[in-house]
């Protein structure tokens, strides 16, 4: 039985008037993301109906339940992903206060080392930046992503990310991927964040 479709979420207006990142790649960029909503939907109402053969025929080289599986968690990916990445963007940059702000300069040992292990983990992904909190260590990591389902990175919670796929900056920066990353750090909202960061039990 196939769950309940799952709808794109309506992100704040703010994002079609960002300082540096233009209306045009944010409608674009939600195109790609209501896209994954709908794949997502789709491969569900596919392993809904998976008959008796394919279950037999499950295969690690190829198989319809394992094209199936994996292409289920790149497009859940895709979802999650742009969903912090969407909720946090619209904002006025700055710095984080707070609990958040305490931990990056335990972790980091400041805002501006934070930015810049951001900055070249961004520069060295091929898809995605996550700052998360690691449940095991009680600490911020910045882990890097090369796909929206690769290196997933286990007892962890991501409360920050950044994309970094060309569709999130091309239109506006050209191959200039650093100076993308600036400006995406003077739209961020980071009560998001620290909203985000007060539901991770510690």
């Amino acid at each position: 039985m196939a769950p309940a479709k799952r709808e794109p979420k309506t992100f704040r207006e703010s994002l079609t008037s960002m300082n540096g990142i233009s209306k045009k790649t944010i409608e674009e960029h939600l195109k790609l993301y209501q896209g994954y909503v709908n794949k997502y939907n789709e491969i569900n109402e596919k392993l809904a109906g998976l008959t008796d053969e394919d279950y037999e025929k499950a295969n690690q080289v190829y198989s319809n339940i394992r094209a199936l599986k994996v292409e289920l968690s790149f497009a859940w990916g895709g979802i999650i992903n742009h969903e912090i990445y969407f909720d946090h963007l619209g904002g006025k940059g700055g710095q984080p206060s707070g609990d958040v702000a305490s931990q990056i300069k335990k972790d980091f040992g400041s805002f501006e080392t934070f930015k810049k292990d951001v900055k070249a983990t961004g520069i060295s992904a091929r898809g995605w930046v996550w700052t998360a909190w690691n449940y095991a260590e009680k600490r911020f990591v910045n882990y890097l992503g090369d796909a929206q389902n690769s290196f997933p990175v286990w007892n962890a919670k991501p409360i920050f990310a950044l994309d970094t796929y060309e569709h999130a900056y091309f239109i506006d920066f050209g191959s200039n991927r650093g100076q993308y990353i600036d400006i995406f750090f003077d739209n961020v909202d980071w009560t998001v964040v620290e909203a985000n960061f007060s539901k991770v039990a510690r």
